[in-house]
């Protein structure tokens, strides 16, 4: 069935659900034997601990048969709907509609509304409103002594299910919703916990190559000082040159890989500035982009160096990947600091933030207007907030009063900068 559909990405987990459901069944023993033997209410007893006992074997199925850590989506709409059913029949026995526990029957589906899919969910929600239809029109009296005294008009009688049905579909639609909205949002941090774990096993293969690099060093160095001699005895011999030359270029190559103070790649295991952050990370995008970008430092007054941070590094890619993917052909960056703060400021020449979205920013999965072609800013604005506010920064998104496009801010308190190291 197509509902099902949505089984292997939502679920429940399974020891939670099986506490949950013990929580119910004792309390439904409880109130049972409580109206029996403390009320002394005649009620139909041995049928209603029957109903209670079969939901306690569903439960003991989920413990000792039921081994996954999580009960997928079709299990999870199968035991919910006994779950409903138990109740159900529960009431029937005690009153239907009219017995004030009744509220408890839309528990079920609201709770799959959080953790299952949409068509799953409100599946549920027409079982549950099916279940509150037969038990308004089909039930026994309530228990006795208390079928005496209960009269009420059918205007209230009915009045009961009306608001039961209306509670479900208000309270579901906002489970729903914000369910939805959680479920895109883990997503998107299990990318973002993705991306980052690539980022720092190349930075550990950064060090790795550096070490390498530097154990190299002294074999390739005697092989050097040998090769040298050997060109001496045997002058103008081919082969000797040429393992000459290629063991240059080895020697050539490790010294770049080992990130020596020398060469132009100086930026790992040492503390630098945030302008330096941006030259790194410009430079990466002048080598695979044909647009140009400023960076403007003129105001940058008071630097503090810090760590290279895998999630600062990330979050000022990210929003210069965007700055670079939507402008036309300038990208704008301008860092400046005084005692206080450092901030800095993106800003392209395209065609800025849709005004259907900029209230939106930062959250997950955001498309584009309907008159952009292009989609998917919100994941990159989102990885580049989180991580970035991780960090202690605070960012502002909107639309640049000086150039065309958008506007990208990104400040520090300083103290909370140093706070980094």
């Amino acid at each position: 069935m197509k509902f099902f559909e949505t089984s292997k990405i939502y679920s429940l987990n399974r020891l939670q659900y099986i506490r949950l459901r013990w929580i119910a069944i004792i309390g439904q023993l409880a109130t049972i034997n409580l109206v029996k033997f403390v009320f002394d209410f005649e009620f139909d007893y041995i049928l209603s601990n029957f109903i209670i006992y079969l939901g306690a074997l569903s439960n003991l199925f989920l413990i000792y048969y039921y081994k996954k850590n999580q009960i997928t989506d079709r299990s999870s709409f199968i035991f919910l709907c006994i779950d409903i059913f138990q109740l159900s029949f529960l009431l029937y026995l005690t009153g239907g509609i009219v017995n004030p526990f009744c509220i408890f029957i839309i528990i079920p589906s609201i709770f799959s509304s959080i953790y299952l899919g949409k068509k799953s969910s409100i599946l549920l929600v027409l079982i549950t409103v099916f279940s509150i239809i037969l038990i308004t029109f089909f039930n026994k009296d309530l228990p006795s002594p208390l079928n005496y005294h209960f009269h009420v008009s059918d205007y209230y009688y009915y009045a009961i299910p009306v608001a039961l049905i209306i509670a479900l579909i208000f309270l579901n639609f906002f489970s729903i919703s914000f369910g939805t909205e959680r479920k895109k949002r883990e997503s998107a941090l299990n990318k973002m916990e993705a991306i980052i774990a690539k980022e720092h096993e190349l930075v550990s293969l950064g060090g790795q190559a550096a070490a390498a690099a530097h154990s190299l060093g002294t074999p390739l160095s005697t092989i050097k000082i040998i090769l040298s001699d050997l060109e001496k005895e045997f002058k103008q011999h081919k082969d000797i040159n040429l393992l000459s030359s290629q063991v240059d270029r080895c020697i050539a190559i490790l010294q770049k890989l080992s990130m020596n103070p020398s060469t132009d790649d100086e930026f790992l295991d040492q503390n630098i500035s945030l302008k330096d952050y941006l030259i790194q990370i410009i430079r990466s995008f002048e080598e695979i982009s044909k647009k140009e970008f400023i960076l403007i430092s003129d105001q940058y007054n008071n630097p503090i160096n810090i760590p290279r941070l895998t999630e600062v590094i990330f979050g000022l890619r990210n929003f210069i990947g965007n700055a670079n993917k939507f402008s036309k052909k300038r990208i704008f960056i301008n860092i400046k600091s005084d005692n206080y703060e450092t901030r800095i400021k993106i800003e392209d020449d395209g065609n800025g933030f849709a005004k259907d979205i900029i209230h939106k920013l930062g959250e997950p999965y955001l498309k584009g207007s309907s008159s952009s072609n292009k989609i998917g800013l919100g994941l990159g604005i989102f990885i580049g907030k989180t991580l970035l506010e991780k960090n202690f920064a605070t960012i502002k998104c909107r639309n640049s009063k000086i150039r065309s496009g958008a506007e990208i801010s990104i400040i520090w308190k300083n103290k909370d900068l140093k706070s980094l190291n």
